[in-house]
Formats: structure tokens, sequence, C-alpha cells
């Protein structure tokens, strides 16, 4: 368990994340940390997608021979979950029930605002979710389209 971020460069991580970094390709760490002070404007902080995390989870959710510790990289929240990929290439969802502790170990984009593709991505997904949601509601009225017509 890391405890704290270890630096900007990817040899400075602890093994499993090294190794994480290595395979996502991520080649240097510069420009990607969090900005705590300053002018408002200019802070960044939080979790990202793609961040290297440590989760903490809580003793009583698991047996006593496991590790309480679950490290990988952060590949989604949704309401109820955290969904990374684990330091052995494991999809894992945890509850956020059980979770006691997240640490950020490093992240491996920029933040969201500063992200190019991320930008893109969340508009194309949106784009797409609207489309779904768009053809879910004709189908379920039994394939008519008049639902925009007004009387």
């Amino acid at each position: 368990m890391s405890g704290e971020r270890r630096g900007r460069s990817i040899d400075d991580l602890p093994d499993w994340a090294n190794s994480i970094a290595m395979k996502y390709g991520a080649q240097n760490l510069d420009g990607v940390q969090d900005i705590f002070f300053g002018p408002l404007i200019d802070r960044r902080s939080g979790l990202r997608k793609d961040d290297l995390i440590e989760i903490m989870i809580d003793a009583r959710a698991i047996s006593k021979d496991t590790d309480p510790w679950a490290r990988g990289m952060l590949l989604a929240t949704t309401r109820h979950s955290v969904e990374i990929l684990d330091e052995e290439g494991r999809f894992r969802s945890i509850a956020r029930d059980v979770i006691v502790e997240v640490r950020l170990v490093s992240h491996l984009r920029r933040s969201y605002i500063e992200d190019e593709e991320l930008l893109t991505f969340e508009k194309e997904d949106l784009r797409r979710r609207s489309n779904v949601h768009e053809q879910a509601e004709r189908q379920a009225d039994g394939g008519s389209d008049d639902s925009h017509l007004w009387g």
C-alpha cells in the first residue's frame, strides 16, 4: 500500500501501479497532479477516470484472510459502486457501502476540463444515451413516433 502519492515519475509508483501505467502507455506524469492552492479557477483535484487508486474495504464485508485493499485503475463510479480494473487485470465492482477509504496513487489523465479526448468521449456518450432513450420510448409506445405532436 502506498499511503500517498509517490512523485511525478512512472518509476516512483508502487510496482502494481507501475505495471498498469506501462500497459496504459503513460510516459510522464507531469501536468496531471492535483492543484490545491492558488486562485480558485486554477485549482484541480478529485478522482478522474483512469486514476490509479487504492480502496480499503470494510473488514466486516470480507473473509479474515482477504487483503482489505483493492488496488487498480478507476474505470467508473456509479451511484452504488466504484468500478476498477484491479492489479491482476480483473474487473471489480465494489459497493460504496463497504468502502472505508479511497487513496489516490496517481492520475494518468489531465483534469476533465483540460482533457480533449475525455470531453469528446463524454459528448459522444451523452448523444448515444439520448438516442438509446429515444429508441426505448418509441418501442414502449408501440413503435409510433408521434410523441413530438401536440393534441
